[in-house]
Protein backbone atom coordinates (compact mmCIF):
# COMPACT_ATOMS: atom_id res chain seq x y z
CA UNK A 1 0.00 0.00 0.00
CA UNK A 2 1.44 3.67 -1.10
CA UNK A 3 1.58 6.06 2.20
CA UNK A 4 -0.45 9.56 1.15
CA UNK A 5 1.00 12.35 2.64
CA UNK A 6 -0.93 14.96 4.18
CA UNK A 7 -1.46 18.36 1.74
CA UNK A 8 1.13 20.77 1.35
CA UNK A 9 -0.10 23.87 2.87
CA UNK A 10 0.45 27.12 0.70
CA UNK A 11 0.87 30.20 2.98
CA UNK A 12 0.79 33.34 0.99
CA UNK A 13 1.00 37.35 1.96
CA UNK A 14 0.29 40.25 0.50
CA UNK A 15 -0.57 43.81 1.53
CA UNK A 16 -3.94 45.64 2.55
CA UNK A 17 -5.42 48.75 1.36
CA UNK A 18 -3.36 50.53 4.01
CA UNK A 19 0.01 48.84 2.93
CA UNK A 20 0.28 46.54 5.93
CA UNK A 21 1.57 43.36 5.34
CA UNK A 22 -1.26 40.27 5.41
CA UNK A 23 -1.91 36.60 4.91
CA UNK A 24 -3.52 36.84 1.71
CA UNK A 25 -4.10 33.00 1.66
CA UNK A 26 -3.70 29.35 3.61
CA UNK A 27 -4.62 26.60 2.65
CA UNK A 28 -3.98 23.93 -0.10
CA UNK A 29 -2.10 25.29 -3.61
CA UNK A 30 -5.09 25.17 -6.68
CA UNK A 31 -3.41 21.60 -7.93
CA UNK A 32 -2.15 18.66 -7.69
CA UNK A 33 -0.83 16.23 -10.14
CA UNK A 34 -0.89 12.57 -10.55
CA UNK A 35 -0.20 9.77 -12.97
CA UNK A 36 -2.33 6.85 -12.94
CA UNK A 37 0.50 4.60 -13.94
CA UNK A 38 2.58 5.60 -10.21
CA UNK A 39 0.41 4.87 -7.45
CA UNK A 40 1.24 7.75 -4.50
CA UNK A 41 3.50 9.74 -6.84
CA UNK A 42 2.19 13.68 -6.47
CA UNK A 43 3.33 17.23 -7.88
CA UNK A 44 1.90 20.21 -5.82
CA UNK A 45 3.10 23.11 -7.86
CA UNK A 46 3.07 25.95 -4.97
CA UNK A 47 4.15 29.28 -7.18
CA UNK A 48 6.38 30.49 -9.96
CA UNK A 49 8.00 33.77 -10.87
CA UNK A 50 7.78 34.62 -14.61
CA UNK A 51 10.75 36.62 -14.10
CA UNK A 52 13.42 38.22 -12.63
CA UNK A 53 13.49 40.24 -10.67
CA UNK A 54 9.94 39.26 -9.44
CA UNK A 55 7.52 41.21 -9.64
CA UNK A 56 6.07 40.95 -5.76
CA UNK A 57 2.44 42.14 -6.29
CA UNK A 58 1.88 39.58 -9.59
CA UNK A 59 -1.17 37.45 -9.57
CA UNK A 60 -1.04 33.68 -8.69
CA UNK A 61 -1.03 32.19 -11.67
CA UNK A 62 0.23 28.85 -10.54
CA UNK A 63 -2.65 26.52 -11.59
CA UNK A 64 -1.87 27.38 -15.19
CA UNK A 65 1.70 26.36 -15.30
CA UNK A 66 2.57 22.64 -17.06
CA UNK A 67 5.62 20.91 -17.07
CA UNK A 68 8.79 20.46 -15.21
CA UNK A 69 10.58 24.21 -16.38
CA UNK A 70 9.86 27.19 -14.99
CA UNK A 71 9.08 30.35 -17.16
CA UNK A 72 11.73 31.65 -19.17
CA UNK A 73 13.24 34.17 -16.71
CA UNK A 74 11.52 33.20 -13.72
CA UNK A 75 11.27 30.33 -10.95
CA UNK A 76 9.07 27.48 -10.10
CA UNK A 77 8.95 25.77 -6.77
CA UNK A 78 6.70 22.36 -6.67
CA UNK A 79 6.63 19.63 -3.49
CA UNK A 80 7.06 16.16 -5.21
CA UNK A 81 5.85 12.65 -2.85
CA UNK A 82 7.86 9.94 -4.35
CA UNK A 83 6.72 6.38 -3.37
CA UNK A 84 9.08 3.64 -3.16
CA UNK A 85 10.15 2.51 -6.81
CA UNK A 86 9.02 -0.91 -8.29
CA UNK A 87 12.26 -3.54 -8.31
CA UNK A 88 10.55 -4.45 -11.51
CA UNK A 89 12.47 -3.15 -14.29
CA UNK A 90 9.66 -2.89 -17.01
CA UNK A 91 7.39 -1.48 -14.31
CA UNK A 92 10.08 1.03 -13.82
CA UNK A 93 10.28 2.18 -17.29
CA UNK A 94 6.38 1.99 -17.81
CA UNK A 95 5.85 4.34 -14.46
CA UNK A 96 8.98 6.66 -15.69
CA UNK A 97 7.58 6.70 -19.26
CA UNK A 98 3.76 7.72 -18.33
CA UNK A 99 5.38 10.42 -15.51
CA UNK A 100 7.55 12.46 -18.82
CA UNK A 101 5.01 11.73 -21.37
CA UNK A 102 1.91 13.28 -19.05
CA UNK A 103 3.92 15.58 -16.68
CA UNK A 104 6.93 16.82 -18.08
CA UNK A 105 7.12 16.66 -21.91
CA UNK A 106 9.66 19.38 -21.53
CA UNK A 107 12.03 17.83 -19.84
CA UNK A 108 15.24 16.01 -21.80
CA UNK A 109 13.97 12.42 -20.45
CA UNK A 110 17.23 9.85 -21.72
CA UNK A 111 15.27 6.89 -20.93
CA UNK A 112 17.66 4.59 -22.67
CA UNK A 113 20.58 5.22 -19.28
CA UNK A 114 21.93 2.46 -17.88
CA UNK A 115 22.01 4.55 -14.77
CA UNK A 116 18.52 5.08 -14.16
CA UNK A 117 14.95 4.91 -16.36
CA UNK A 118 13.78 7.91 -14.68
CA UNK A 119 17.13 10.59 -15.94
CA UNK A 120 16.26 13.35 -17.19
CA UNK A 121 18.22 16.97 -17.84
CA UNK A 122 16.94 20.68 -17.18
CA UNK A 123 18.44 24.02 -17.80
CA UNK A 124 18.00 24.94 -14.72
CA UNK A 125 19.59 25.81 -11.49
CA UNK A 126 17.49 23.45 -8.82
CA UNK A 127 17.68 23.35 -5.27
CA UNK A 128 15.87 20.09 -4.06
CA UNK A 129 15.50 20.01 -0.31
CA UNK A 130 14.46 16.69 1.03
CA UNK A 131 11.79 17.25 3.95
CA UNK A 132 10.51 13.43 4.53
CA UNK A 133 11.93 9.92 4.16
CA UNK A 134 14.89 9.33 2.11
CA UNK A 135 15.97 9.39 -1.95
CA UNK A 136 18.93 8.93 -3.99
CA UNK A 137 20.15 11.29 -6.42
CA UNK A 138 21.54 9.80 -9.51
CA UNK A 139 24.28 11.22 -11.65
CA UNK A 140 25.82 9.59 -14.74
CA UNK A 141 28.66 8.28 -13.11
CA UNK A 142 27.81 8.76 -8.73
CA UNK A 143 24.64 8.46 -6.31
CA UNK A 144 24.53 9.66 -2.94
CA UNK A 145 21.88 9.09 -0.47
CA UNK A 146 19.97 12.55 0.50
CA UNK A 147 17.84 12.27 4.14
CA UNK A 148 15.42 14.91 5.45
CA UNK A 149 17.04 18.27 6.08
CA UNK A 150 19.61 17.35 3.23
CA UNK A 151 19.57 19.52 0.00
CA UNK A 152 20.73 19.17 -3.32
CA UNK A 153 21.73 21.99 -6.07
CA UNK A 154 21.42 20.84 -9.46
CA UNK A 155 23.37 22.41 -12.29
CA UNK A 156 21.74 21.31 -15.02
CA UNK A 157 23.37 18.18 -14.94
CA UNK A 158 21.42 14.90 -16.11
CA UNK A 159 20.14 12.98 -13.19
CA UNK A 160 17.18 11.40 -11.57
CA UNK A 161 15.49 10.02 -8.26
CA UNK A 162 15.22 6.46 -6.60
CA UNK A 163 13.58 6.15 -3.59
CA UNK A 164 14.74 2.40 -2.58
CA UNK A 165 13.40 3.26 0.77
CA UNK A 166 9.93 2.19 2.35
CA UNK A 167 8.12 5.29 2.93
CA UNK A 168 7.25 7.91 0.62
CA UNK A 169 9.79 10.76 0.33
CA UNK A 170 8.82 14.23 -0.12
CA UNK A 171 10.87 16.95 -1.56
CA UNK A 172 10.73 20.67 -1.91
CA UNK A 173 12.26 22.02 -5.61
CA UNK A 174 12.94 25.53 -6.39
CA UNK A 175 14.02 25.74 -10.24
CA UNK A 176 15.68 28.56 -11.49
CA UNK A 177 15.77 29.46 -15.30
CA UNK A 178 19.26 28.81 -16.33
CA UNK A 179 21.31 29.05 -19.24
CA UNK A 180 24.86 27.40 -20.01
CA UNK A 181 27.86 29.42 -21.02
CA UNK A 182 30.14 26.44 -22.26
Amino acid sequence: MTETLPDVRRVVTGHDASGRSIITEDGAPPRVLRVDERPGYAVTNVWHTVQAPADVHAPDTIADHTGVMPPKGGTVIRVIDMPPESADPAELARQMKATFQKLYPDAAHNSDSTAHQGMHETLTVDYAIVLKGSITAIMDTEETILNAGDILIQRGTNHAWANRGSETCRIAFVLIDGKDHS
